[in-house]
């Protein structure tokens, strides 16, 4: 797992999005002190390379002197520590400046998009998609890269075969993500994905890229023939996560993942009064996914592909549970359900002599599973 941290200027979101759990209206928004300190937290946390990533609510709404001083700090004071720079914004805030900006940082952009305008609209509010193709347009004027994550809700799911098509007609690149629980909606399984649609949906999607691999990229059947392949989780969902992945708040309160950034429970402390590793691993939070990571060591022992699922992640395990460390990842099934395509198809592919794969597939093959796990991004 590569050392990642997210900073989260702000929780607050101009967007109002039907299954968000992840804005905050009226948050504060980070200060430089608390950006600097943050900094200077991580210039002696760890040795190995870091991954930053700006997450929210909506980063942007930090504004551009923000990111001015905040991307040659980072590159600068954390220098030793080879720091690889990303963001994760609805794309709404995006001007010129800022684009510049980003581009002379090479940083690559994820947005959100749930296929065409009026069933992004549905799901996202109205006006969301043109606000979004705005800012897209922006940064692609600067050559910047951007990927969307698509959320598949209970409504969407039934638009599956539209919703590709729309990512293959646009060329853009499709990360999926499934509607889930939250710990902080009190409605939380009105737009959520079962399992056992979001297993079909994988297989799906699965069939459909070993067709169209040289059309379109889709970032988690990737991960996924990636984790088969390498026996190892390449994601955050499907590895220990506790203790390589770090949220810090508005307020420099540190958690330890995004997902939680917000909820007291889960602050393990706060770069101000500058902790360490073992500081942080005696906070309730940290302790508690580590019994998680315990928990799955037990009961999924006997798992096919425990090794590189890892239980899935430990915040949907928790928001199903009342925050009792009593199962894991609900959508174990679909997991399962893929993992074990993937492998199925891998082991056919070898008993018949064609791992090697189809580096060029006439109209009536495919690509093959070998092609998939050794594909490199676009």
């Amino acid at each position: 797992m590569v050392f990642h941290v997210m900073l989260v200027p702000t929780l607050g979101c101009p967007s109002n999005c039907g299954y968000c759990w992840s804005s905050e209206e009226g948050s504060e928004l980070m200060s430089i002190d608390t950006l600097k300190q943050t900094v200077n937290w991580l210039k002696t946390l760890r040795e190995d390379s870091v991954t930053v990533t700006f997450h929210g609510g909506e980063p942007l709404l930090a504004g551009l002197e923000f990111f001015q001083t905040a991307l040659p700090l980072i590159k600068t004071e954390l220098d030793h520590l080879k720091p690889a720079l990303a963001i994760q914004t609805n794309l709404w805030n995006m001007t010129d400046d800022l684009a510049e900006l980003f581009s002379t940082y090479n940083i690559p952009i994820g947005s959100s998009i749930d296929g065409p305008e009026e069933l992004n609209d549905y799901q996202r509010g109205e006006g969301y998609y043109q606000k979004t193709m705005q800012g897209y347009k922006i940064a692609k004027a600067h050559n910047l890269k951007v990927s969307f994550i698509c959320t598949f809700t209970s409504h969407s799911i039934k638009h599956k075969e539209e919703i590709l098509n729309y990512f293959l007609e646009n060329d853009l690149t499709l990360k999926l993500h499934p509607s889930l629980p939250s710990m902080r909606d009190d409605n939380p399984d009105e737009w959520a994905l079962s399992p056992e649609d979001y297993g079909e949906l994988l297989v799906y999607l699965l069939e459909e890229y070993l067709d169209k691999m040289d059309e379109v990229e889709i970032m988690n059947i990737d991960n996924l023939a990636k984790s088969v392949f390498r026996r190892r989780g390449t994601v955050c969902t499907f590895v220990d996560c506790m203790g390589d992945t770090f949220a810090i708040g508005p307020d420099g309160s540190i958690y330890p993942c995004y997902r939680f950034v917000g909820m007291p429970d889960y602050v393990m402390g706060n770069v101000h009064d500058d902790p360490s590793l073992d500081d942080l691993a005696e906070s309730k939070p940290w302790q508690l996914l580590m019994e998680f990571k315990d928990f799955v060591d037990t009961d999924c022992k006997r798992c096919n592909y425990v090794k590189f699922c890892r239980g899935g992640c430990p915040y949907n395990a928790l928001a199903i549970t009342d925050a009792k460390v009593e199962a894991v990842d609900p959508h174990c099934t679909a997991y399962k359900r893929i993992f074990k395509e993937i492998t199925d198809k891998a082991t056919k592919e070898m008993l018949s002599g064609s791992l090697m794969g189809n580096s060029k597939p006439s109209k009536t093959t495919k690509y093959s599973i070998m092609d998939l796990m050794l594909k490199e991004s676009r």
